[in-house]
């Protein structure tokens, strides 16, 4: 084949992958859109949306997917939600602050965008949306330094956990600190919980070390920290502070690797955790660690990062999967019996936490020992190429799945292809012009 022959294929090929990725640009349907079997746990959805590149949000879904409340900040994120009652939702906001409206303080870290990040905790009242209670502070900057989770406890305080500087702590109406625990005091070099199991140290003041990203009170009194970047789960004792329990292991991510919002089902004496490192949901038994349920999605249609998963009391779990832009429920059969998914995130991009309005995370639930046990992981390929195409959502249009990004990789080594043969051209006619 000469090289005339080898350019005009590579044209041909370049502008049929061209007009058939167009023709799917226009013909695929990238709005929301809803599955409904008839047999999810009644109520609407109530979704905290995290949203990187626009304005994060709190949307409430009903079961047909009707956005019947919705609340946002420009330029922020949302990580925990709770409805409080029929009026009142309580949540976790980080406002992305431009630095000349950021105190002076604030500005010390060196950055090309300097900013530096609001993080606040509201009560908003659902029928007027105003703010009516709000505890807040301010941090250098917004990547890994937002407040991840609140939980309203029943004495009236607000628990919370303050990602940017490793530290859990409850609050009082009046914005008074009744309790605090900090990680660096706890899980560095020498302390017990290091002795026992190690874990990455910390490298300096802005180091995301622990990621610490939820909290909830347990039936005993004590505080459970999830501490993300260390692949555990802990157990505070808020009158000694102590580490008392520890469910996984630093670096062992057969058990679980930077997970997030994991409930504990306390009469079953399982945790049901969203395994995002995994790309899976696993329910664990709190002592052996060991594995009692877990769930990965359909075939073909599998979790990405998924970051909360709820049991329900009917036996179905609400999974939010976030890279995929969707909630789902699955029945104890691991069938999808509800699910409301955005390709395009233009009601909900990024959804970090999803509850089922009036029920939270109750511990009177089945566990997953009841359940149809749903493996169906998927093996180290598939992994990988589901990873880099949820990956490829940050920079390509999310409509692009697998066979359009096939498309794109198509183009660029027909247009490599392209060169080669014009750098071959090239150098043939350099080369006889010297003769």
């Amino acid at each position: 084949m000469n090289q005339r022959t080898r350019v005009t294929v590579a044209v041909g090929v370049i502008v049929l992958l061209i007009a058939s990725l167009g023709i799917q640009a226009i013909a695929i349907d990238r709005s929301p859109n809803v599955v409904d079997e008839g047999d999810r746990y009644p109520g609407n959805t109530l979704v905290g949306v995290h949203s990187f590149s626009s304005e994060g949000r709190i949307v409430e879904l009903s079961p047909d997917g009707e956005v019947v409340w919705e609340w946002s900040v420009p330029d922020s994120r949302v990580f925990g939600v709770e409805r409080l009652d029929e009026r009142t939702v309580l949540a976790a906001v980080a406002v992305r602050i431009p630095d000349d409206d950021c105190d002076a303080e604030y500005l010390e870290y060196e950055e090309e965008d300097e900013h530096c990040v609001h993080n606040r905790v509201v009560e908003i009242d659902t029928e007027t949306d105003a703010v009516v209670w709000e505890y807040d502070w301010y941090d250098e900057f917004i990547a890994d330094h937002e407040v991840h989770d609140v939980e309203r406890l029943e004495n009236g305080e607000t628990a919370i956990v303050d990602t940017g500087a490793d530290r859990a702590f409850t609050v009082d109406r009046d914005g008074e600190i009744t309790w605090e625990w900090q990680a660096e005091e706890h899980l560095t070099p020498g302390t017990p919980f290091y002795e026992a199991y190690g874990g990455p140290e910390k490298e300096g003041e802005h180091d995301d070390w622990t990621h610490v990203n939820d909290i909830d009170r347990l039936e005993n009194g004590n505080f459970q920290l999830s501490i993300r970047n260390f692949d555990v789960i802990v157990e505070v004792d808020p009158e000694t502070d102590d580490v008392v329990d520890v469910i996984g292991t630093p670096g062992d991510h057969d058990v679980m690797a930077r997970q997030h919002n994991p409930h504990r089902i306390e009469a079953a004496e399982t945790i049901v955790v969203a395994d995002s490192g995994n790309d899976r949901i696993v329910e664990l038994d709190t002592a052996s660690e060991e594995r009692v349920w877990q769930y990965t999605g359909p075939p073909g249609d599998r979790l990405q990062w998924p970051r909360d998963a709820d049991r329900l009391p009917n036996g179905n779990t609400l999974i939010t999967d976030t890279r995929n832009n969707r909630v789902l429920e699955v029945n104890p059969d691991g069938e999808i019996v509800w699910q409301f998914h955005d390709p395009r995130g233009e009601v909900m991009p990024q959804p970090y936490e999803a509850d089922r309005v009036g029920v939270g995370e109750r511990s009177d639930v089945p566990p997953g020992s009841e359940l149809t046990d749903v493996d169906g992981e998927p093996g180290p390929v598939e992994s990988t190429v589901r990873e880099w195409e949820a990956m490829a959502r940050y920079v390509f249009p999310t409509w692009m799945h697998l066979p359009q990004l096939l498309h794109v990789v198509g183009i660029a080594l027909g247009a490599l292809w392209l060169c080669a043969e014009g750098a071959v051209f090239a150098w043939r006619r350099l080369t006889a012009d010297r003769r």
